[in-house]
């Protein structure tokens, strides 16, 4: 069972949807020794980085994330997901992240209309089990104002193009994060969620 951690930021009932669609067993959970007990993790999210990291620390996620990670567990970020997964965050001011991932999650740049929302391709940088049968430069569904920018830019999988290239797609070993929504981008997007399905399968 893939535990979908509800800490209070949103999307979870498509997220939920998504894998339900795409075949995969998942549950809605606010219990860290639920998520101790998954086969794989997955951490959604919409809203501010500082508020995400303080509902985190509340309901005693942090220690649950981290523990599944050292445990070997797959574990997917999405959107602000993803970006928590990192370092810092610079959005209103700094703020610290779980960690998992080295480097900082960055505003997109003056001039830029914000949030980049609708349609975008993904261009494959390194292929990988979790993009499997997903063609070079399909497009996902965005919603975002902040990027992550990896300091080893070897966990890049995807990039994308929005007046600047951005990693849109970040991975190592099995810890995912996916700055797209794959559970509002139709067939592909539900391939995704059924290609992390398989990993956790695997594991």
């Amino acid at each position: 069972m893939i535990a979908i951690i509800d800490y209070g930021m949103g999307n979870l009932r498509s997220v939920y949807r998504g894998f339900l669609k795409a075949g995969v067993q998942a549950a809605v959970v606010e219990n860290p020794d639920l998520v101790d007990g998954a086969d794989g993790v997955v951490l959604p999210g919409v809203g501010a980085f500082a508020d995400a990291m303080v509902n985190l620390r509340a309901s005693g996620m942090v220690g649950a994330i981290q523990r599944a990670v050292a445990a070997g567990k797959p574990l997917l970020g999405i959107c602000l997901g993803q970006q928590l997964l990192f370092e810092s965050s610079e959005e209103w001011g700094y703020h610290k992240g779980l960690g998992i991932f080295p480097g900082q999650v960055c505003r997109l740049p003056e001039g830029l209309k914000v949030p980049h929302m609708g349609w975008n391709q993904i261009e494959i940088i390194r292929p990988d089990p979790l993009l499997a049968g997903i063609p070079d430069l399909s497009s996902f569904y965005f919603v975002h104002s902040y990027a992550v920018n990896p300091s080893d830019k070897d966990l890049i999988l995807t990039m994308t193009e929005y007046g600047i290239r951005f990693a849109s797609i970040v991975g190592n070993g099995k810890v995912y994060g996916i700055q797209f929504h794959p559970e509002k981008s139709s067939t592909l997007g539900l391939k995704i969620l059924e290609n992390f399905g398989r990993v956790v399968d695997l594991c």
